[in-house]
């Protein structure tokens, strides 16, 4: 029998087992029930009935960085040119997560994988960035909510993807992308030595359809005898079966790394599968003492949300080593016990009756120095400084928005020669949205100012803006929101990702002021749909 290349992906080897093929009775999954529903109506993984359902937090919270300190847990992601980055998230039961305030606020490029660890009672971030040059930085603090220190260039321009870690006789290492490492002064604000390889991850077939080798991502983990080191290999994005995690132990520190018998422990073996790109996966113990995994993957039919964080059971096994139990991950999974459920996520809606909450909720993308001080808040508006001409060169305000749909309008009022509008935007070179002058409309699309339609409203009116998974419209309000009239441009926005644009970002909701003087919103409202 001659398989098509979607069946051809399941006959790879994954744990030592032969997949299933899509469309036998093997693969046959029942629907999984839709998200519980949170602030907004923004999807929730917990379920509320001792189950929960991924993805564990929604939207791009890529390369997910974890660490437990006693009873509570923080995480912080991948944030990449939005700044303030590098947001703490904080829960107390693995299920359920709260922003607290971001850890980065000076610009030092496109910040990558973060390590974040606890060592002597201090807090430490170590950063790579992409930038002119490449480089990793590490930033401390004696409370998760900072002060954080300026960031300390260590000099790596050759690796990425930092880890933390401290040897069996009390050594501070970063371990590094490609099976490399360097030794970490006693305080870990510098290195000591050189660059040493130390590990060869594994190889995976040559037929296995993926984006390319690129051992990155490692992550150590001390668990009894072992040291246990968890690596992503087959590329971050590209094909969706290419990333998978790979694991390898040592009783020691310095090696030698035995690699685990069985790899990978999780990989996409089916473009059917709830979730793409599956990888750069860590360990955490749970409030109940049971043990899981962290680690992201794209949504299927949705890379514009990013790479989610996604939580997976894990178990010990008889000869020292462990497995992931949560499958492809499209079922709800019973929650680990105990721990205390935080309130999930936060509001994306902002009525600005207090200051910005720039880092938890709203970022801008490729910020100046200076660029904090073009907004302000007075008399429930949010006032916003004009900046470049375009969205291409007025660094945006963005949110993070992690539902498949949604909807979200604001009043906007300009200045003379002000131009404003909302967005779906990427990066600087690929959006969507509309905005206006007081003479005309302007539309963006592609990433560039297309049509310039008559606006009617002047400098003064309310817009929405609705992405019903990357079917886009728009309406427009001169009278408060009364009576809405449809924009004569729809949109489809499936192509605005990485796989097209690179990058590693997410289609993101949010809003620009251009042009001249200042704009002014009010009352943003945003609801998943």
């Amino acid at each position: 029998m001659k398989l098509t290349r979607r069946q051809s992906i399941g006959t790879a080897l994954l744990g030592g087992g032969a997949l299933t093929l899509p469309g036998t009775a093997e693969a046959a999954r029942k629907p999984a029930p839709d998200w519980k529903r949170g602030f907004d109506n923004q999807r929730i993984a917990d379920l509320g009935n001792g189950s929960f359902l991924n993805p564990l937090i929604s939207g791009d919270r890529a390369d997910p960085a974890i660490l437990k300190d006693g009873a509570d847990y923080y995480m912080t992601f991948s944030s990449f040119d939005s700044y303030p980055g590098l947001t703490i998230w904080h829960s107390r039961d693995l299920v359920n997560w709260q922003p607290r305030k971001a850890a980065l606020n000076k610009n030092i490029g496109s910040v990558w994988a973060v390590s974040l660890e606890k060592h002597d009672g201090r807090y430490f971030l170590y950063i790579p960035v992409k930038a002119k040059p490449n480089s990793i930085f590490v930033i401390w603090a004696d409370h998760i909510d900072g002060p954080w220190s300026d960031p300390i260039d260590l000099g790596l321009h050759s690796h990425i993807d930092p880890c933390h870690a401290v040897g069996e006789d009390g050594s501070r290492w970063l371990f590094l992308s490609g099976g490399d490492r360097i030794r970490l002064s006693a305080d870990g604000l510098s290195t000591v030595g050189k660059v040493e390889h130390v590990y060869d991850p594994w190889r995976y077939p040559d037929d296995w359809d993926v984006e390319g080798f690129s051992p990155e991502g490692p992550k150590i983990h001390r668990h009894g005898e072992w040291f246990y080191m968890i690596t992503a290999v087959g590329g971050t994005a590209g094909p969706p079966t290419g990333h998978m995690v790979i694991a390898a132990r040592s009783r020691s520190i310095h090696g030698p790394w035995e690699q685990y018998p069985r790899n990978p422990l999780v990989r996409t073996t089916s473009v059917d599968e709830k979730w793409w790109s599956r990888g750069h996966a860590s360990l955490v113990e749970a409030p109940d003492g049971s043990w899981w995994s962290v680690y992201h993957g794209f949504e299927n039919g949705f890379w514009t949300l990013g790479r989610q964080t996604l939580l997976d059971p894990i178990e010990w096994t008889k000869d020292g080593w462990f497995r992931m139990k949560g499958g492809d991950l499209s079922q709800p999974i019973r929650k680990p016990k105990g721990g205390t459920a935080l309130p999930h996520g936060q509001p994306l809606s902002d009525d600005f009756s207090k200051p910005l909450e720039l880092g938890r909720k709203w970022n801008f993308f490729k910020p100046a120095p200076d660029e904090s001080r073009r907004q302000r808040v007075e008399d429930g508006a949010l006032v916003l400084k004009a900046s470049g001409i375009a969205p291409s060169d007025s660094s945006p305000l963005l949110l993070i928005a992690g539902d498949q749909a949604y909807q979200f309008e604001c009043d906007i009022e300009i200045a003379p020669g002000g131009v404003a509008g909302l967005l779906l935007f990427y990066d600087e070179k690929l959006y969507a949205g509309l905005g206006f002058d007081e003479k005309r409309f302007v539309t963006h699309q592609y990433g560039i100012e297309r049509g310039r339609p008559a606006n009617p409203h002047g400098r003064r009116m309310k817009m929405r803006v609705t992405n019903n998974r990357h079917i886009v419209s728009f309406h427009t309000s001169g009278d408060g929101g009364q009576s809405w009239k449809r924009f004569d441009r729809g949109m489809e926005v499936s192509g605005y990702h990485h796989n097209v644009r690179g990058g590693f970002l997410m289609l993101r909701p949010g809003l620009y002021s251009a042009g001249e003087g200042e704009a002014k919103f009010r009352d943003f409202k945003f609801r998943a749909l």
